[in-house]
């Protein structure tokens, strides 16, 4: 039986990045703010390949009795669900030379799916939305892989993981410019926004290859981060499996209704009645980022690993509040539409963004294990997106007619329920491990 994997499609001659020399970034501040800034801008960029067709609502359009753009969110979804899947072993065992080889290929195989979908006819050209979120589903591990195991990455991987905040409004501004201004059509603004964004990423790709290695101090502070073998895998999942499944539990509903949100905003402000609005997006967003970058960029300050990653489960569980009072208050009609969106969107990351940057970093530096924290990640991102698929699924064979504001606001009330229980519990197990630890090897 063959195995096709991404090391047999690359080259396997070593090659530079064709340009410059690597600059001179001396001071640790100087190395965090840039880092932070090219990762942030690369991901901004990656995202405009994923996420512009969401600005379209394709109104009336149904095939086999489920909403045209349903079928192509699930469709892209599923794509990504794979490449979760694919990810677990993937990342865990990428090596750190030609990474941008990767992220080009890769972006460069989404960006051609977004033409098939626009030339072949409907239905059959949502085949091409799951073709483009595959290779776009491995390039977070790829991506964060730059800037994990050093002493600022809580700041580091807040800035990337706040950048699909900011670029979920943004892109969607930038489609319907197009859609407004330019007269392009549904099909084809994913395609050409890709245009707008494929030199700039050539650009911010080349900063990232600019990033120093971690320093020794770093990795006294965080542990050396290695390729991850099967069998270290195995260990890692047996000597904190409850806690893992309580963690992943939560992100499963974060990831959900994070991603209901992202897909379905402009169905919702067009519900409320901002449909001609498309810098509403960036509007609801730019402060969720700031604000997530803030909160999560500070636990930087905290040097003790383990009282960080207890921190970690209280941001997550203010998440959860935040995002059910939100819901809350307006469908009692105390808080207007905007601020229930920026609301429910700040508690929904407070939950989803420490997944994606501090929380397992803490996990691996407070238990110290020598890995890496993409095979976490994608561990718990396999989880999410099966359970996102599966909500959308099912709003559709049971044919749950209800429009996306009232599902969305009443849904996250019962989510934040469940959310901030599993929290607690996930804190209690980490917390007695992490005194046990002590216990046994006398570390802190």
């Amino acid at each position: 039986m063959f195995r096709v994997t991404l090391a047999d499609i690359l080259p396997h001659k070593s090659i530079q990045l064709p340009l410059a020399p690597q600059l001179k970034l001396r001071s640790p501040i100087s190395i965090a703010l840039y880092s932070a800034m090219a990762a942030f801008l690369t991901y901004t960029m990656i995202f405009g390949f994923r996420k512009t067709f969401t600005v379209a609502t394709f109104d009336g359009l149904q095939y086999w009795g489920v909403g045209y753009k349903t079928l192509i969110v699930v469709a892209q979804v599923l794509g990504y669900l794979l490449a979760k899947f694919y990810g677990i072993r993937f990342i865990a065992e990428m090596k750190r030379q030609q990474r941008w080889k990767i992220i080009l290929i890769l972006t460069g195989v989404a960006w051609v799916s977004w033409l098939l979908f626009a030339v072949f006819p409907a239905p059959y050209n949502i085949v091409f939305a799951a073709i483009n979120g595959f290779p776009l589903g491995m390039l977070w591990g790829v991506v964060f892989s730059y800037i994990e195991g050093r002493r600022s990455t809580d700041f580091l991987g807040a800035a990337l993981a706040v950048s699909f905040i900011f670029s979920s409004g943004f892109v969607k501004s930038i489609g319907g410019w197009l859609m407004q201004h330019w007269g392009v059509t549904e099909l084809w603004v994913p395609f050409v926004a890709g245009l707008v964004f494929a030199i700039p990423l050539l650009l911010f790709v080349w900063m990232m290859e600019q990033i120093p290695a971690p320093t020794a101090e770093d990795e006294a502070e965080r542990m050396h981060r290695k390729p991850l073998t099967q069998p270290e895998r195995h260990q890692i999942l047996k000597q904190f499996w409850p806690g893992l499944i309580l963690a992943i539990l939560v992100y499963v509903f974060a990831t959900i209704f994070r991603d209901i949100r992202d897909n379905f905003s402009a169905d919702m402000w067009k519900e409320l009645g901002f449909g001609e609005r498309p810098a509403i997006f960036t509007q609801t967003e730019l402060p969720i980022t700031l604000g997530i970058l803030l909160m999560v960029g500070s636990l930087t300050l905290v040097r003790n690993s383990s009282k960080a990653f207890m921190i970690a489960h209280l941001l997550i569980a203010a998440g959860f509040i935040i995002t059910g009072t939100s819901s809350l208050l307006f469908m009692a009609g105390h808080v207007p539409a905007f601020t229930w969106m920026v609301g429910t969107g700040m508690g929904l990351y407070m939950v989803y963004i420490p997944f994606n940057s501090i929380y397992f970093e803490r996990m691996i530096a407070s238990f110290k294990i020598s890995g890496n924290v993409g095979f976490l990640i994608y561990l718990a991102d396999s989880a999410g997106y099966v359970g996102s698929v599966a909500v959308l699924v099912s709003k559709e064979l049971l044919q749950v007619k209800t429009a996306w504001v009232p599902f969305f606001s009443q849904s996250t009330q019962w989510l934040s329920l469940a959310g901030l229980l599993l929290t607690i519990l996930a804190a209690s197990y980490f917390f007695k491990k992490g005194r046990k630890q002590v216990l046994i090897d006398g570390t802190s």
